[in-house]
């Protein structure tokens, strides 16, 4: 079989060849580093672990709060009003440990299995690049982000609103594979990625193993990704290779992807048939709970975080809108009694990147609550309050996601 290669381009591709690609990159790292000159830090925080393990270390450690060995979250004052999220402040969530660094010693040489096509194949990257490449925008945002916001306490890592970040995706869309592979076979409802993390010895596989299933309207925007802002995709964030689904949760962005299969069900495997799943609190999860695929409306500030001047100040944000375009954010400096519309900032990179936003505001003297709320090009706008659930997922309430100011 002859795989015929091509370079597609669309409206959330700046383009492999783009010189101003590197510029937009290091642009978005200088935009943080100005935030943090203006003065703005960080939220208080609990005491956390000193230093970063080893699969991590060249993270930029003073960017993160460190939850765990596996967890580790932007701060929210440097995220800053970049459009891009540096690789180094990008947030961290592993399910299972990760692999050793040897398997991205010869990334081409890593393997993939498509199956549930006319022509099932393993492919390695080597033979997927061949087959087409095209870069995306999107946010990569775990499901909980917004927990610790949730006040009953639901399990897990508590993050506040830095396990987000915008990135950019090279690699070949899965579109291009399976037409290549003739195509999915009949009856498939569903994509179903599996992860090559090590399973524990002693445990069910299925209790473990990191395979997520998500309904085959995903397949015109996923991709198999081996670059992530226009380096090697490290092994930290998934590489050698990735399944990505833009405007989905994190979860469903499957890392060291082995297996991709087109299958009539949804795997039975623990993280999917009743780990994230939206369920009231005190209830268990259960395939027939809604799962967490794409994502919400959400927007938040990134600064000033604590304090500010009396006199104009400038009120910095992020908001995306999933697998939706963004309309407009509106920014409230009075707890959401009034609201004034931000400006976006930066380039638009398609309707799966976040915008980041500025609003020039005067502020008097005393306690401020900064607000934001993002409406997309359907409509929907962020509600002020959350939906209670037992994991926490999905908060993109605004009136949690505030921070009161005080104005001297």
């Amino acid at each position: 079989m002859t795989l015929t290669p091509h370079i597609q381009r669309g409206p959330n591709d700046p383009g492999l060849e783009n010189p101003d690609r590197r510029r937009l990159l290091l642009g978005s790292a200088g935009a943080m580093a100005a935030v943090s000159v203006l003065g703005f830090t960080p939220l208080a925080k609990a005491e956390e672990p000193k230093s970063l393990p080893d699969f991590a270390a060249w993270k930029e450690r003073n960017a993160l709060i460190i939850h765990s060995a596996n967890t580790m979250e932007t701060e929210r004052g440097a995220i800053g009003s970049g459009v891009v999220t540096p690789s180094d402040r990008l947030f961290v969530r592993n399910n299972l440990p990760a692999p050793p660094e040897q398997i991205a010693a010869d990334p081409d040489a890593w393997e993939v299995r498509i199956e549930g096509v006319k022509n099932p194949k393993t492919l390695t990257v080597g033979e997927l690049k061949q087959m087409g490449i095209t870069t995306v925008a999107s946010v990569l945002q775990c499901s909980g982000n917004g927990r610790a916001f949730f006040p009953h306490g639901a399990s897990g890592t508590q993050w506040s609103v830095g396990a987000a970040g915008c990135v950019l995706w090279t690699g070949v869309p899965l579109k291009d594979v399976v037409d290549a592979l003739g195509g999915p076979a009949e009856g498939a409802r569903y994509i179903t990625g599996t992860g090559g993390e090590t399973l524990p010895d002693g445990l069910d596989p299925k209790t473990v193993i990191v395979e997520r299933s998500v309904p085959t309207r995903a397949m015109d925007s996923a991709l198999l990704a081996w670059e992530m802002n226009d380096e090697p995709l490290p092994v930290t964030h998934g590489g050698p290779l990735r399944m990505v689904v833009p405007g989905y949760y994190g979860v469903n962005n499957v890392k060291y992807v082995k297996n991709v299969a087109f299958t009539e069900s949804q795997t039975d495997a623990k993280i999917q048939a009743s780990g994230y799943r939206i369920r009231d609190v005190g209830v268990s999860g259960a395939p027939d709970q809604p799962s967490m695929w794409e994502m919400n409306v959400k927007s938040w500030v990134t600064a000033p975080l604590q304090r500010g001047r009396k006199g104009r100040n400038m009120i910095y944000g992020v908001a995306f809108g999933g697998t939706v375009a963004l309309d407009k954010v509106e920014v409230s400096v009075d707890g959401g009694e009034s609201w004034k519309q931000a400006r976006f900032l930066g380039p638009d990179l398609g309707p799966y990147a976040w915008r980041p936003f500025v609003l020039a505001a005067d502020l008097d003297a005393g306690e401020h609550r900064i607000v934001s709320r993002a409406t997309d090009a359907e409509g929907n706008t962020q509600p002020e309050g959350r939906t209670d659930n037992e994991r926490g997922y999905g908060h993109n309430g605004w009136k949690d996601h505030g921070v009161t100011v005080a104005v001297s």
